[in-house]
Parts: C-alpha cells; structure tokens; sequence
C-alpha cells in the first residue's frame, strides 16, 4: 500500500520516536488518550504529570515546542465553548476576576480545556513522528478493516489533486473577471462545485477501472510489512503505562 507523499505536521528526524513502528504508537497514543479521558478532573497535578510526559516525548522525539503550541490553534472552537460554559452552566455561584461564575461551568471547563490540550497534543506528536503512509499501515497491521484503510488511503492521495483542481477553477474564475462579493453569486460557486464534484466522480471511474485492469481484487498489496520487536513494545507502552501509574498510585478520591 503506498500514499506516496508527506503531510504537513510530519516533521523528518531519525528520533527512537520516529524509528518506532506506526502501530506502537497508535496503540500508545490510544492507551494514553484513555488514561487522560479517565482522569478525574479535580487531579489538576496528573494532569501537570501527564503534560510533562508529553513533554519528555517531544524532546526525545527533537519536535519544538513552538510547533506543538501552533498546531494546537485547532482546538480553538472547543477552548471557545469551554470559556462560556462557567456563564451558563447552572449551580454553585463564585466570584472570579470580579466576575460570577459557575463552580460546576469552571470545573467543566478545566475538564475540556485539560483532555483535550493533552489529546489533541498527543496526536500532534503522533502526526509529527509519523508519515502518513506509515499510519496507514500502522492501522493495516492492527487489523483495521481493509476497506476503510483503503478509503483512508484514496482520501490522502487524492484530496491533494482534488484540492489543486478546486484552486484552477479558482485562478480560472478570477482570470475571467469573477468575483464572489453576494448572494447573486452563489449561484456560480454552486455549479463550480457541481463540476468539481462530477469530475471527481469520473476520475473515481478511470482509477477504478485502470486498478481493475491491473489485477485489483478489492485488496491493496502490503509492500512494507512493518513489524516490532519486544524492545520496541516496551518503549511504546512506557507512556500510557506511565500515565496510569500517575493515575492510580497519585489520585485518592
């Protein structure tokens, strides 16, 4: 199976990180992930523990703060609704920054902004240390179903050419003189879109007749058969087995 080309967050290093097969650090970012989720949110410090965990892990992995801290812009909506939820979530009444908030809002927001920062850093980290191609067969060897590893894999190659086709009706549009500046326009960025869509659609057809005169059989060849050593286990469950030694030996309830 090949998707041939390199996403954005991937960042090329020869890190213990990056060496590690896709599959350990699916399954170590999963563990961790449910570690954090499973979390109570009134352990602030595990959740200081676990940041420094991932901390420890992007040093290793040689991966800049500063580059974590501006993929993390994609949690902005969830930081928004968190930020209104001591405004409108009913219950116990403080006073902060002169204002009056909920108790039950600010320990719900913390509980959002705190799992999610961490999961959505975690995946960060992942994507970072990881090709996509990898991930791919990261997922084949855990025995994700083959289609939907073959849906995934058509979606990253082609969301790219799809991308690039959507920018020349663009250039295209604007060479013409087009400016979409009303309603009155919409009707013209409608069509555009149906005739993305119907050429993407026939290009589906060519592939899929070009891959079936090719031998396609409903299956993608495994080219690289990515395996791990016990070594390599270990090193990838050192971090959700860290967290849920933090978890269990640190929180009293």
């Amino acid at each position: 199976m090949g998707a041939g080309h390199t996403h954005k967050l991937y960042r090329h290093g020869h890190s213990p990180v990056h060496r590690m097969p896709p599959h350990c650090k699916l399954l170590a970012v999963l563990g961790f992930v449910v570690v954090v989720v499973s979390t109570p949110r009134e352990a602030v410090w595990a959740f200081a523990a676990y940041a420094a965990l991932l901390g420890a892990v992007a040093a290793v992995a040689r991966v800049s703060p500063w580059f974590v801290l501006r993929r993390l812009v994609i949690e902005v909506p969830f930081v928004a609704f968190a930020f209104l939820m001591p405004f409108v979530v009913p219950g116990e009444q403080t006073r902060l920054l002169g204002v009056e908030v909920s108790v039950p809002g600010l320990w719900g927001a913390w509980n959002v902004l705190a799992k999610g920062t961490l999961g959505v850093t975690a995946s960060v980290l992942l994507a970072a240390t990881t090709e996509l191609r990898a991930l791919l067969l990261g997922l084949q060897r855990l025995k994700l179903p083959p289609l939907l590893v073959q849906i995934a894999s058509f979606m990253i190659r082609y969301g790219d050419v799809i991308t690039d086709e959507m920018r020349r009706m663009s250039v295209a549009r604007r060479s013409r003189g087009f400016e979409a500046r009303g309603v009155r326009h919409w009707g013209v960025l409608a069509k555009s879109a149906g005739a993305l869509f119907i050429r993407s659609y026939e290009r589906g057809e060519r592939v899929h007749l070009a891959m079936v005169s090719r031998g396609y059989t409903g299956s993608m060849p495994v080219l690289d058969e990515v395996t791990a050593s016990r070594a390599q286990w270990c090193s990838a469950a050192a971090l959700p087995v860290t967290a849920l030694l933090i978890l269990l030996l640190g929180w009293t309830p």
